[in-house]
């Protein structure tokens, strides 16, 4: 296995700082949850704190497709598996072969989850979900659910030849002056211009609203660029630095020798601004890989954020050891001081 970290093979951007984070290893091991429901594995954590309790979503891998499933704890260490918390839609619906990767806004006592759906899957048993990627609407008054799906109100559409025709699966939603703002990943499949194969763009945007029962509108163009390569999002809020960080997952690519050039989830990254509205690409940073993970030496996950006794607790996915399989993945726990620090990379 050749592995080229900077330039990559194709010279996608590499940051030049490294977030000072302390691994604590593997909180929530996937193949025993209820029903199967995380029989193939668990990944794209996505936390949220609600009456004291804090609430984790992974897509789990079963028998039948990727669907979110619900687990709970107090210290977010140690987590009580509560089973699927969305089923798959019934066969032509969009949600039919993966309903998952969950992002929860609360206002009012309501509870609004935003999630990926797909109708294409690859082949059993992983059934790994694929493209399009969009995104979809269910809400419960009850952190624990039931979530009931609102069919009728997906956030918004992905047109052909638009930056995000290929994915347009959901992410982190902030409150910000008088709009919601919604991180969403974005991405277009495109022929690499050094004949490296087919493979996907991906970058983050923005989607507006003033209303979380109505729709959104995607900005004419990504907030961080396609060319950065990342999927997915989660925001923490410095208020001591007036800083908006957004923590996200990196797509790396090497050429794996008889498997040929491969794609994967490589890191998790963050990047930084004063204004959660204009981000520069420049300001980014490692935050976990294979150098700083204690238990995947190669292949690294969503994260998901939360303020916890004055640290920030970062929960992301991997496989263990040197696979990068999108399946038979665990979700880790990283802390991090604050306010949040960086040292040069090189």
């Amino acid at each position: 296995m050749k592995r080229i970290d900077r330039p990559y093979l194709d010279d996608r951007p590499y940051p030049k700082k490294r977030m000072v984070v302390e691994d604590y290893g593997k909180v929530y091991v996937s193949g025993d949850g209820p029903g199967d429901c995380d029989k193939y594995g668990a990944r794209e954590a996505s936390v949220f704190e609600a009456n004291g309790t804090y609430y984790l979503f992974v897509d789990g891998a079963g028998p039948d497709g990727w669907v979110a499933c619900q687990a709970r704890s107090k210290d977010l260490v140690n987590w009580e598996k509560m089973g699927p918390a969305l089923e798959l839609g019934d066969p032509g619906e969009i949600d039919s072969a993966g309903a998952c990767s969950p992002w929860v806004y609360e206002e009012n006592g309501k509870w609004h989850m935003f999630y990926l759906g797909t109708p294409n899957a690859g082949p059993p048993p992983e059934l790994v979900p694929a493209f399009p990627y969009v995104s979809l609407k269910a809400s419960t008054t009850n952190p624990e659910g039931p979530w009931v799906k609102e069919k009728d109100n997906a956030p918004f559409e992905a047109p052909r030849g638009s930056y995000y025709q290929d994915t347009s699966s959901p992410g982190f939603v902030i409150k910000h002056n008088d709009e919601y703002l919604m991180y969403f990943s974005a991405a277009v499949e495109e022929q690499r211009k050094n004949d490296t194969g087919r493979f996907a763009v991906r970058g983050l945007s923005i989607a507006r609203t003033k209303d979380l029962e109505g729709k959104w509108t995607p900005d004419a163009s990504p907030a961080i660029p396609l060319e950065e390569q990342v999927e997915n999002s989660s925001i923490y809020f410095e208020e001591e630095t007036g800083t908006y960080y957004l923590f996200t997952n990196h797509i790396g690519i090497e050429d794996d020798g008889e498997d040929g050039v491969v794609e994967y989830t490589d890191a998790v990254w963050v990047y930084w601004s004063k204004d959660p509205n204009n981000w520069n690409p420049e300001n980014r940073s490692i935050v976990i890989d294979r150098h700083n993970c204690t238990w995947a030496n190669r292949c690294i996950g969503m994260p998901s954020v939360i303020k916890k006794d004055g640290r920030l607790a970062i929960l992301y996915d991997a496989p263990e050891g040197d696979s990068i399989d999108a399946n038979y993945r665990h979700i880790g726990l990283a802390w991090a001081d604050l306010p949040l620090k960086f040292v040069d990379e090189n």
